[in-house]
């Protein structure tokens, strides 16, 4: 979502309108959750994705309409039985899409987004507030802005201070939430942290599960304390952290948007690692290794003072078994655990669980 919201601000800095379509709410087995945004582009090239198929192309042939005529729309989808059928899509469920239109023209918006970024990049709440207008766009009337914790508003909203005072407490806080306001309706998107995985050990495996962490949408930090593996060259696409000791770490800024990926080179650095990142309570942890280098693991934790309740929320062995041998087949499958993890708390914050 951080790179989305860079190219939002790169297209209105050189003076291009964009629409931006966003999934409000979804139901039943949709192809993407509430909260999925695509860029549509005067020119229908896309940044982003609400769930591919025809879906998609349909979203960017009224996002083309959008951009014509500059007035927002609402569209439902219904992809169940026959409909589902019709588009081509093997996913069933509904849902409401929020198309709207942003004139770069208008600075409060640039304000906005980027404020939103900076946000997103210092790990602070906020909230993106729309107002859902289906009336012409005009330069410097449109409704959005972004609220911070300390009540700092950015941006353009006529509201009732009660009703702004009362989103960060409230459902919004969690997930996208529809709010109705005398009369008008909008809604509160939090700002999440980006989720991080944390790589630890900078080997084959590593440098192929950075690959794909990357592109699901992953932040990836790798942790080794070999500069000849841990280097920018062989992880281009995230942060390195040299290491003087696997069994000392700095302080890191691990909370519970954190993934922990252990695959260091030998099972010492692994029990020195899980020992320190089974005190924080991050959303993931799994470690590499047969069923017989864990119970090894285990046994000295346990005698060390770490509970049976807490090792059983490690995925040891890492990953979905899929009979993966190779390191690239061994990425995928922990891959594919990271994004079934991540999918399933989702689910869990928009139902309040």
């Amino acid at each position: 979502m951080k790179n989305l919201y860079q190219n939002v601000i790169q297209l209105l800095s050189s003076g291009e309108n964009i629409v931006l379509a966003t999934i409000l709410y979804s139901s039943g087995s949709s192809p993407r959750s509430a909260g999925a945004k695509m860029i549509v582009r005067p020119d229908g090239s896309i940044i982003g994705t609400i769930g591919g198929g025809r879906l998609e192309a349909e979203t960017i042939r009224l996002a083309q309409k959008v951009h014509h005529n500059g007035c927002p729309m609402m569209q439902a989808f219904d992809l169940t039985g026959k409909d589902a059928a019709g588009l081509g899509m093997i996913c069933g469920g509904s849902g409401k899409i929020f198309i709207d239109y942003i004139m770069a023209e208008d600075d409060a918006m640039l304000q906005v987004y980027r404020a939103l970024l900076a946000a997103m990049e210092n790990q602070q709440k906020a909230w993106l507030i729309t107002e859902l207008t289906l009336v012409k766009t005009e330069a410097k009337g449109r409704q959005q802005c972004l609220l911070l914790p300390d009540g700092t508003i950015i941006g353009s909203l006529e509201y009732d201070p009660a009703f702004i005072d009362a989103l960060p407490s409230g459902p919004a806080q969690i997930f996208l939430h529809a709010e109705v306001n005398a009369d008008r309706q909008y809604i509160a998107e939090p700002i999440k942290n980006e989720e991080t995985v944390y790589l630890f050990g900078a080997g084959h495996v590593s440098q192929q599960v950075a690959r794909l962490t990357n592109m699901v949408g992953f932040r990836t930090v790798v942790l080794d304390d070999r500069c000849e593996f841990a280097n920018q060259e062989r992880f281009p696409d995230a942060d390195i952290l040299l290491l003087d000791d696997f069994k000392c770490l700095p302080e890191l800024c691990i909370d519970s948007d954190s993934y922990i990926v252990i695959v260091t080179r030998g099972h010492l650095h692994d029990g020195a690692v899980l020992a320190q990142m089974l005190l924080f309570p991050v959303a993931y942890i799994g470690m590499i290794g047969s069923k017989r280098k864990r119970n090894t693991l285990y046994r000295d934790l346990q005698r060390k003072g770490f509970s049976e309740e807490a090792l059983q929320q490690v995925y040891a062995p890492i990953g979905i078994d899929i009979y993966a041998e190779t390191p690239e087949e061994i990425a995928v499958s922990i891959v594919a655990e990271l994004i079934k993890v991540r999918a399933e708390r989702g689910k869990c914050l928009t139902q309040g669980k």
